[in-house]
């Protein structure tokens, strides 16, 4: 390999197929917020998914951009972060620079690079971000071109472990 990998390892708790899917939806789409803490006991449940938690160094959510977080009125991934370690999530470091297409309305390559730029790092957390050990969280994977996108921007800052978790994946596109 030429390139460390951008996620070292990534876990879901469940497929996102019914009823697993209606109930990500309603949470992320139908201002249905309180779901956050049973979504993050499910995520919490799933095998590896504690350890991961109790390594890491930071809880990072998927930023939303100004525009979509003003459209729906809460990240759904910060609430799940929250949930899953309140003491290491952080919501300011990683940042969202610019709004994308949703990105299931778009294929592989289109999606990687609608997101090429889309994520910084607020330049005063790169000293939190040297050799530590993350974990990225975020509501659903599909093609992983988000969570991807966003794990090498924090690798570039330092981070030396990568942890994605997801409440639902989606099967391979």
């Amino acid at each position: 390999m030429r390139q460390h990998p951008a996620l070292d390892a990534c876990f879901a708790a469940v497929a996102y197929a019914y009823p697993w899917s209606g109930l990500v939806l309603d949470f992320k789409f139908h201002a249905q917020p309180g779901l956050a803490a049973a979504l993050a006991l499910l995520l919490r449940s799933a095998p590896w998914v504690e350890p991961a938690l109790d390594g890491a160094d930071l809880v990072l959510p998927m930023p939303l951009s100004r525009e979509r977080l003003r459209a729906r009125g809460f990240n759904q991934a910060l609430l799940l972060a929250r949930q899953l370690a309140p003491d290491k999530a952080d919501s300011q470091l990683l940042l969202r620079l610019r709004d994308t297409p949703a990105q299931h309305t778009l294929g592989r390559t289109e999606r990687l690079t609608s997101l090429a730029g889309a994520f910084a790092v607020d330049p005063l957390g790169f000293d939190r971000l040297r050799d530590a050990r993350v974990v990225l969280v975020d509501d659903v994977m599909t093609s992983g071109a988000s969570l991807f996108t966003a794990a090498q921007t924090l690798r570039q800052a330092g981070a030396v472990h990568i942890t994605g978790l997801v409440i639902a994946r989606t099967p391979n596109d």
